[in-house]
């Protein structure tokens, strides 16, 4: 039992020093990753090298997969050169295998001490973030040397060797066995380096080792596909594509198996070598024969998979890229433009209630009203989003950022309910009544909408570039906005002590109007306040000191004293 309990610490240790580091150099490079393979996509052999090289540094061909198929859903590159790139990722995974397939025990220590060192010394640095990569390296190395050793035990087990034993003359129940284990643990790398330790202790003969390398590369192509189950069907094809790739290089590499183990057998290598050499050869081939036929390959994924008709729904978020999450700073981008499309929509809402508040359109206003439901799915999704995104990971700047972004989609989410319970309002105490506001209210309502919509549009583009003198001119328009609210408020009163019929039946509905209009301004303007705080420019209170606060609320309590009591000194 003990042994077992090695073997399976080996293997766990494995597949967690690669996920360790794919994630830290995604979370490192991910963005300038992502921007070489956006440019090199316009021919296929700049494709293939771009693949190449990424998957080299990322270790991790479905990682590569999930960002170009985000990209293809994106409509930002074609599925052709997506698959390109695919094939490339391919050939630098299996590159990798064969850099950590040579015997690096005396580095294993080193590297992990020297991470761990890095990463507790300043973890939320550029420093501490490499050191996570010296440490998954360095796991890797550990966990291949940990098998070895695990193993050697189970190699004397009868029953063991009677279950390799059964894998051996049916390569179809290898690629099954091997293709499950791949899904299993998420990661063809380490399985392939599984292979080669075990095939090093001769606990499996070298066909059996061959047929589960092939079975290793299907089940990383399924295993793209069941990562972007969910995506468009543009996305869709690029991880379909793939697995086409590998499932017509594992066709035609099965007849061939039971012969190349005399043929390797030639060179007098290692079975540990052979394994990680074939695993090469097999996918510098595939991507040989076909990096000319991905047209075809990509004309079949659409067929097979063909566009969704153009959705209509405005609520369906269509920036929130899921591949992008490994990513934080180019996740955080990708939640800023949702944010901004919430934005677009309370901008489209709060435009729209003006002309019902002079046309009466009660078509108009449910239409507006429900909008808000808009607002609040695209405000849960940016919410959901940003959630995934591990917050020990992100830099200083990058979770002040990520700060903003759910409090501007906050500050949007609750402007859109002041907008619809507006026009609830206005339905109940305009439309259904009939009533209508006097030519000086209405000025008075279309003067704080303008300048509502102006400072919307100054809040998006503070929010977009973070540019000082904008915000402070937003927030300069929030003490303006609050007097006019004010003086308007006053002039009705005053029109009320005039008598005006229509002041005075849409008194209620004036006053509680201009009211929501200044509270939504505060949400805008409150959009101003990360980038002056962060400027240093930002007063911490209004209020001028305790004394002087005082002072100032005890003289008109004393004057409204005196002339109650006009008597008293």
């Amino acid at each position: 039992m003990q042994v077992l309990l090695n073997l399976l610490a080996g293997v766990s240790l494995l597949v967690w020093g690669t996920h360790i580091v794919r994630t830290a150099i995604l979370r490192m490079y991910g963005g300038n990753l992502r921007r070489i393979l956006r440019r090199s996509v316009s021919r296929r052999v700049p494709a293939f090298f771009a693949g190449l090289g990424v998957t080299g540094l990322i270790q991790s061909s479905t990682a590569t997969a999930m960002i170009v198929a985000a990209f293809a859903g994106q409509g930002l590159i074609g599925t052709a050169p997506a698959l390109a790139v695919m094939l490339g990722a391919d050939v630098g995974t299996a590159l990798v295998t064969v850099l950590l397939s040579f015997d690096l025990s005396w580095l294993a220590p080193l590297l992990i001490f020297a991470g761990i060192v890095l990463y507790l010394s300043s973890q939320a640095t550029a420093a501490g973030r490499f050191g996570r990569i010296l440490l998954g390296l360095g796991l890797i190395m550990f966990a291949l040397q940990w098998i070895s050793v695990a193993a050697r035990p189970v190699v004397q087990a009868a029953g063991v060797q009677v279950i390799f034993a059964s894998l051996t003359g049916d390569v179809m129940l290898d690629m099954l066995v091997a293709a499950l284990f791949t899904v299993l643990c998420y990661s063809s790398l380490a399985a392939v380096l599984l292979f080669a330790s075990l095939a090093s202790l001769h606990v499996l003969s070298l066909p059996v080792a061959l047929g589960l390398v092939l079975g290793a590369n299907l089940g990383s192509g399924v295993l793209g596909m069941l990562s972007t189950l969910r995506a468009m069907p543009e996305a869709r094809r690029v991880t379909l594509g793939n697995f086409l790739f590998k499932l017509i290089g594992c066709v035609l590499a099965i007849p061939l198996v039971a012969h190349l183990d005399r043929w390797i057998a030639i060179l007098g290598l290692e079975p540990a070598r052979e394994v990680v050499l074939f695993h090469l050869f097999f996918n510098v081939a595939l991507a040989l024969l076909l990096v000319f036929w991905t047209e075809s390959i990509a004309r079949l994924a659409e067929r097979l998979l063909p566009a969704r008709p153009a959705s209509a729904d405005p609520a369906k978020p269509r920036h929130l890229d899921p591949s992008a999450l490994e990513t934080p700073s180019v996740a955080i981008g990708c939640a800023a433009r949702e944010a901004l499309r919430i934005g677009d929509v309370v901008e489209e809402m709060l435009a729209g209630t003006l002309k019902v508040l002079t046309t009466n359109d009660r078509t108009l206003a449910v239409r507006l009203r429900n909008m808000d439901d808009v607002v609040d799915d695209l405000y849960t999704a940016v919410k959901l989003y940003l959630a995934q995104i591990p917050r020990e990971a992100l830099e200083p700047r990058e979770s002040r950022r990520w700060a903003d972004v759910i409090a501007f989609a906050i500050n949007m989410e609750q402007v859109g309910d002041i907008i619809e319970r507006i026009l609830m309002d206005v339905e109940d105490k305009k439309i259904d009544k009939g009533r209508n506001f006097s030519e000086a209210g209405m000025a008075e309502i279309c003067d704080l909408h303008s300048r509502l919509i102006d400072n919307l549009r100054l809040g998006l583009s503070v929010f977009l570039s973070g540019d000082l003198k904008n915000a402070q001119e937003l927030l300069a328009q929030k003490v303006l906005f609050r007097d006019l609210e004010r003086a308007y408020a006053n002039s009705h009163l005053a029109r009320l002590a005039e008598h005006a019929i229509e002041s005075i039946e849409s008194s209620s509905l004036h006053l509680d109007l201009i009211s929501d209009l200044r509270r939504i301004n505060s949400h805008i303007c409150s959009i101003a306040y990360p980038i002056l705080e962060e400027a240093g420019v930002l007063a911490r209170t209004r209020l001028k000191s305790a004394d002087a606060d005082a002072q100032a609320a005890a003289r008109p309590a004393e004057g409204a004293w005196q002339e109650h009591n006009p008597g008293t000194v």
